[in-house]
């Protein structure tokens, strides 16, 4: 008598199913990222804690703009902030937390031993962006929400150009993060790389010099950046009438530069 075995996938030849487990993926890594209480600070609860710090720690940020332009008088230097905090959101995870995780896996050979199964490497990052994301959304709605409760703010002058920004510059920024990911042989490593391109993104972001404060060589050289141009597009979409059409244009290209190339520098180990 003899037994018939169904044969395996041919993964040598290239027969690989792909994405089928990546929602089961996604779940084991939202597990995760919930059971590191210093991940997820920094990831949800940083942002909402730094607007409601800086406005109340530093002199100034509640009393309005009286010489700073049409577009700023009448604001305060909190309000401004803003714009700040939602690119610290994107900051966090895509720069830092995501590739850590991804590296980290690499380092411990999690990443060989899923490479023998049917999923494909768009797929272990795909799962680390959506668990992200999420995160960033989470920490963007607490920080507008903590200096709505905490201070005096406007509202956005354009809220569809606003979420645009959002997007884009998330997802810019994420690609970024994604590249690191991909390349980083250890957790370490990633996370020293990651913090290298942080705190450039968000000084170009205007964490230093947020809105009319921003010196006009660095508002030239941040416009490239895929942070810098997303603190200026979410600047103008909540303060101006303007539509930013060369930042967008920026974080888009990063977009389609950044996640081609992840996909195809990534490495198992």
């Amino acid at each position: 008598m003899t037994a018939t075995v169904p044969a395996a996938p041919d993964v040598a030849r290239g027969d690989r199913p792909g994405m089928r487990g990546l929602p089961a993926l996604v779940g084991s890594e939202f597990r995760l990222f919930l059971r590191d209480p210093g991940t997820v600070f920094f990831s949800l609860v940083f942002p909402a804690v730094l607007v409601v710090g800086v406005g109340l720690a530093l002199p100034g940020m509640r009393d309005p703009f009286t010489d700073a332009g049409p577009a700023w008088d009448g604001l305060t230097p909190i309000a401004a902030f803003l714009p700040v905090v939602l690119a610290t959101a994107i900051a966090a995870p895509a720069l830092s937390t995501m590739p850590t995780f991804v590296a980290g896996y690499r380092e411990r050979g999690v990443l060989r031993r899923l490479s023998t199964t049917p999923m494909r490497p768009q797929g272990v990052l795909l799962a680390q962006v959506a668990v992200n994301v999420a995160a960033f959304v989470v920490a963007a709605a607490l920080g507008v929400a903590a200096g709505a409760l905490a201070f005096e703010i406007v509202a956005p002058r354009q809220v569809g150009l606003l979420l645009l920004a959002l997007v884009l510059g998330a997802a810019s920024t994420f690609g970024v993060g994604l590249v690191i990911a991909a390349l980083a042989p250890k957790g370490s490593t990633a996370g020293g790389i990651g913090m290298l391109v942080y705190f450039p993104m968000l000084f170009f972001a205007g964490l230093w010099t947020p809105g009319p404060v921003m010196p006009d060589a660095v508002a030239a050289t941040g416009r490239f950046t895929p942070l810098g141009a997303a603190g200026q597009a979410m600047e103008e979409a909540w303060f101006g009438t303007g539509v930013p059409a060369f930042q967008l244009v920026v974080m888009a290209v990063w977009v389609l530069v950044l996640y081609p190339v992840a996909a195809k520098v990534f490495r198992w180990s």
